[in-house]
C-alpha cells in the first residue's frame, strides 16, 4: 500500500485489487467516516489528481464527512494499461472488485460523467448495496446511441482520429480541445494541468478505445429500474455533456431529484457558485448538511455570491464592480453575511467560506 499526502492536510492510501479477468485496478481512499464511493471515469490518475488544482477541492470536501474512495479505470492512471478487455461490462466488474476489496456492505455511490452509467448499472444490479445514488454530469446514452445526425457522427469519428493523432504529442494543442470542453472557465494553470493529465492518464490508443466505448453506452433500461434514492445534478451550460442529457436521465429514474447548476464546467472548479451549491445539495441528500458551516446560516443566493468574492480577497469596491452593484449595497450585504455567520471580521468569514468550498485568492490567468 502506498501513502501520498495531498497538499494541505489530507493523506490518501493507494492500493490495488484485481478485477474478474485479472486486470489490476488502482484504488485510493482519503478521509474518515462512512464510505462514499466514486465510480471510475475517463481521465483519472489517483496519485496525480491528489496534487491538482482541478481535483484537490473535490477530495478535500468529499472526504470531510466520509472515507472517500475512488479508483482508476482500467487503461488509465495507475490501473492496468494493457487490460484483457475494455468494455462496459468489464467496467462494472472493476467496480464490483473495488467494493469487495473494501468489504463494503451498503454505501452511497457517486458517478460523474461516464461513471454515472457505471453507477446506474451497478445500482440496478445491486440495489441492496447502494443506499443513495448521486449522478453529476452523467448521461444514459452515448453519442452514437442518441439518434445522431450525420454531422454528429462525423464529429464523433473526427474526435477519435484526433485522439489517435495528437494525444501523445508534446504540443498540447490537440488535447486542449478536450480541456476546453471539461473546464472552459479554468485558469491557465488549470488548463495546463488538465492537458498534462490527459497524456499521463492514458495512451493514445487506450484513450481512443475508451471514447469509442463511451459512444455506445446505453443504460436507459437500467435507469428505469433504479429503486434507490437518487440525486441528479448537471451544469446548465456543460460543454462536454449537454444539459438535456442530464435532464433526460433524471426523467428515466423513478423519483429522482434533478438540480440544475449554473456553470459551464463539466468538472466544477473551486470558488465558483455552482461548487458551493453542489456541496450543499450533496450534503443535504446524504444527511451530512450539518457539517457544512454555511448550511444553517440562512444566506441568500446573492449573499453567497458576495461571500465567494470576499473569500477570493476582493474588497467591497471590487465586489461592487464585479457584480454591477453599488458599493453601499455590497457593504450592507457584507454586514448581513457577517451577522448570519456570527463572525466579526473578514478574516473569520473567509475561513468559514473556504471551509464550505467557497472562493480562492484571486490570481492571474
Amino acid at each position: 500500500m502506498k501513502r501520498s499526502v495531498i497538499p494541505g492536510r489530507l493523506k490518501q492510501h493507494i492500493r490495488f485489487c484485481k478485477s474478474r479477468d485479472g486486470a489490476r485496478i488502482a484504488m485510493a481512499a482519503v478521509g474518515q467516516g462512512p464510505p462514499l464511493l466514486r465510480t471510475a471515469h475517463w481521465l483519472s490518475h489517483v496519485e496525480h489528481d491528489a496534487r491538482s488544482p482541478v481535483w484537490t477541492h473535490w477530495l478535500e470536501e468529499l472526504s470531510r464527512d466520509h472515507t472517500f474512495i475512488r479508483y482508476d479505470q482500467r487503461g488509465c492512471g495507475l490501473s492496468d494499461w494493457s487490460p484483457p478487455s475494455t468494455s462496459f461490462e468489464s467496467w462494472i466488474d472493476d467496480l464490483e472488485a473495488v467494493v469487495e476489496a473494501h468489504g463494503l456492505k451498503q454505501f452511497p455511490l457517486f458517478g460523474m460523467s461516464q461513471g454515472g452509467a457505471i453507477a446506474i448499472a451497478y445500482a440496478a444490479r445491486h440495489p441492496d448495496k447502494v443506499s443513495q445514488l448521486v449522478l453529476f454530469g452523467a448521461y444514459a446514452k452515448g453519442v452514437l446511441r442518441r439518434d445522431p445526425t450525420e454531422q454528429q457522427r462525423e464529429e464523433a469519428e473526427t474526435l477519435v482520429k484526433l485522439i489517435r493523432l495528437g494525444w501523445g504529442r508534446d504540443n498540447p494543442a490537440f488535447r486542449q480541445v478536450f480541456t476546453s470542453q471539461f473546464i472552459p472557465d479554468g485558469t491557465h494553470e488549470q488548463h495546463q494541468w488538465f492537458n498534462d493529465l490527459e497524456r499521463l492518464s492514458a495512451s493514445p490508443e487506450n484513450a481512443a478505445t475508451i471514447v469509442e466505448t463511451l459512444y455506445q453506452l446505453d443504460v436507459a433500461a437500467a435507469a428505469e429500474s433504479i429503486r434507490v434514492p437518487t440525486l441528479v445534478l448537471h451544469s446548465r451550460h456543460d460543454a462536454r455533456v449537454p444539459f438535456e442529457e442530464g435532464r433526460r436521465l433524471a426523467g428515466l429514474i423513478p423519483a429522482a431529484r434533478f438540480v440544475p447548476l449554473e456553470s459551464r464546467n463539466h468538472v466544477l472548479l473551486r470558488g465558483e457558485p455552482a461548487w458551493a451549491q453542489f456541496l450543499e445539495e450533496l450534503r443535504s441528500f446524504l444527511g451530512t448538511a450539518a457539517a457544512d458551516p454555511l448550511a444553517r446560516s440562512g444566506l441568500t443566493a446573492s449573499e453567497k455570491e458576495v461571500l465567494t468574492l470576499v473569500a477570493q480577497g476582493l474588497d467591497n469596491a471590487a465586489i461592487a464592480e464585479a457584480l454591477a452593484k453599488s458599493e453601499k449595497t455590497v457593504r450592507n450585504q457584507v454586514s448581513s453575511v457577517f451577522s448570519k455567520l456570527g463572525v466579526n471580521s473578514r478574516a473569520q468569514a473567509i475561513v468559514l467560506a473556504r471551509d464550505a468550498g467557497l472562493g480562492v485568492p484571486a490570481r492571474d490567468n
